[in-house]
C-alpha cells in the first residue's frame, strides 16, 4: 500500500493506537472480573480469504494479482450499564507485499445515559444517504480495498474521535470532534494503472494537518422525523480528504508536496416513501476555504454537491435501486484560465449514475447482485457482478469482479481502464 508518512509519524501514531488499545483491554478486563458482569460479554470473529487478480494487463508492477491475503478478525464486546466496550482488530497476511498486519478496525468506549450519550475511540461513522456516493459522509473512504474485491465492509475506514449524541426530544444531534486526520487510501501506483500528468517528478512528500486542537475536525448532524420524511441537516469543518499537489517550481517541478486544503461542508438530505420505494434527496456545498476565489488551480474549487436516489422492492426478494448525482463547480472560469498547460480541464457539471440490482434465490441463501457507476459527463463506466452463497450460518462464498472503462484516459473510471479484475472471497464466522 502507499505508504509517505515518515517513519517517525508511523511509530507515534502507532504508538497512540496501540496505548488506546491497551487501555480498552485493561479496562475490559476490570468489567468482566466484575460480579454479576460475564452474562454481558460476547466473543465473535471470522477467519477470511480475499483474492482478486488482473482480469486484463498486469499490475504496473508486473504481477498479476490485485489482492492476496488471508484475514482473522475478532470481536469483542462488553457492557455493564452506563457502560459497553467494544472492539474490532484484525491481523492478516499480505501476499502482495510478503507482509504481516494488524489493525484496529474499531475499538471505543460508550457511555449511554437519559437523553445523551458518548463513544470515545477508533469508530467508523456513516453519515447521509447515498449508495457508494458520499456527499455529507465525509469520513475516510478505501478505494484501493473497494476497487481491488475486497468486501464492502472495507471501504470505510476508522477515525480516532469523540462522538457525543443528544436527544431532548424535538430533534436528535450528534457532534463528532476527530483530533487525527486519517485521508482517504487511493490505489497503490504498483498495483494500479492510474493517469498522473506529473509521473515524471518521483520525489515525492506527503504533508498532513498536525494533529493539534486548532486542526481537530468537527463535524455535527441535526436530525429528525419531518412528517413522516427522515431529515437532516450537517456541518463539517475539517479537510479535504484526496490531496492536492503543491510543486516546489510551477514551470519545472523538481518535487511534489501532497497536502489536504481545509474544507467546509454545509448539507441537508431527506428520505421518505413515495412511489412504491424509498426517496433520498441529499445536497451539500463544499466551500474550499483556502481557495474561495477559485484562482489556485492546485486546489479543489468550491462546489455544489447533490443527489437523488430511488429504491423499490419490485417484486419478491428482488431490488431496484437508482441515482442521480452532480458536482458544480463554481468560478469556472477562474479554475479555466489559471489550469496549466497540459492538465486536463474538469466540466462545470459533473453528473454520474447509479443502478443497483439485486436477488436473493434459495430461500434467501444465495444473492445476486449487480452495480454500476456510468458517467454521464464523462462517459466512463464502472461494472461490478458479484454472486454470493451461504453453504451454511456460518460459511458463504462470494464471486464477482469490477470492469473499468472510458473514452479519456484521465477521468475517475477511465484511468482505472486497464485494471479489470476478478475476485474471490470466502469466510467462515464463528
Amino acid at each position: 500500500m502507499r505508504k509517505f508518512e515518515a517513519a517517525e509519524d508511523e511509530r507515534q501514531i502507532t504508538g497512540r493506537i496501540g496505548l488506546f488499545a491497551g487501555g480498552l483491554c485493561s479496562l475490559f478486563c476490570v468489567l468482566i472480573s466484575s460480579s454479576g458482569f460475564a452474562a454481558d460479554f460476547s466473543f465473535h470473529g471470522f477467519a477470511q480469504g480475499n483474492y482478486s487478480r488482473a482480469a486484463g494487463a498486469d499490475n504496473p508492477e508486473g504481477k498479476e494479482l490485485k489482492w492476496s491475503e488471508e484475514l482473522v478478525q475478532l470481536k469483542l464486546e462488553a457492557s455493564q450499564d452506563p457502560f459497553r466496550i467494544f472492539i474490532k482488530e484484525d491481523a492478516f497476511y499480505d501476499h502482495i507485499d510478503r507482509e504481516a498486519h494488524i489493525e484496529l478496525r474499531d475499538g471505543y468506549a460508550d457511555y449511554a445515559a437519559g437523553t445523551w450519550d458518548a463513544r470515545v475511540g477508533r469508530q467508523i461513522i456513516t453519515w447521509g444517504l447515498g449508495d457508494l456516493l458520499f456527499i455529507n459522509d465525509i469520513f475516510p473512504k478505501d478505494y484501493e480495498s473497494f476497487f481491488s474485491g475486497r468486501p464492502l465492509e472495507y471501504l470505510k475506514k476508522g477515525v480516532d474521535a469523540v462522538k457525543i449524541g443528544a436527544y431532548p426530544g424535538f430533534v436528535s444531534a450528534e457532534l463528532v470532534l476527530v483530533p487525527i486526520f486519517e485521508p482517504n487510501t487511493f490505489p497503490d501506483p504498483n498495483r494500479f494503472w492510474m493517469f498522473d500528468p506529473l509521473s515524471g517528478v518521483t520525489n515525492r512528500a506527503e504533508q498532513k494537518p498536525a494533529s493539534t486542537a486548532e486542526n481537530s475536525e468537527v463535524a455535527l448532524r441535526f436530525y429528525r422525523d419531518l412528517m413522516g420524511l427522515d431529515g437532516s441537516l450537517y456541518f463539517y469543518k475539517g479537510y479535504f480528504r484526496q490531496p492536492s499537489v503543491l510543486p516546489d517550481n510551477p514551470m519545472a517541478p523538481t518535487k511534489l508536496t501532497l497536502f489536504y486544503p481545509k474544507l467546509n461542508v454545509y448539507g441537508a438530505s431527506l428520505q421518505g416513501r413515495a412511489m412504491d420505494g424509498v426517496v433520498s434527496l441529499e445536497a451539500g456545498y463544499y466551500d474550499s476555504r483556502e481557495d474561495r476565489p477559485g484562482t489556485n488551480p492546485m486546489m479543489p474549487n468550491s462546489q455544489t454537491r447533490y443527489l437523488l436516489g430511488y429504491q423499490s422492492q419490485l417484486w419478491e426478494d428482488f431490488t431496484l435501486g437508482l441515482q442521480y448525482y452532480g458536482e458544480y463547480m463554481q468560478d469556472y472560469g477562474v479554475y479555466g484560465q489559471s489550469l496549466p498547460a497540459g492538465f486536463p480541464q474538469d466540466k462545470r457539471l459533473r453528473q454520474l449514475s447509479t443502478v443497483r440490482l439485486t436477488q436473493f434465490l434459495r430461500h434467501q441463501t444465495l444473492r445476486l447482485s449487480f452495480f454500476a457507476f456510468y458517467g454521464i459527463s464523462d462517459r466512463d463506466y464502472l461494472i461490478n457482478p458479484e454472486v454470493k452463497y451461504n453453504f451454511t450460518d456460518s460459511i458463504w462464498l462470494a464471486l464477482g469482479g469490477n470492469f473499468f472503462g472510458g473514452e479519456k484516459a484521465w477521468t475517475q473510471f477511465g484511468q482505472l481502464a486497464n485494471n479489470d479484475n476478478v475476485y474471490t472471497q470466502v469466510r467462515y464466522e464463528f
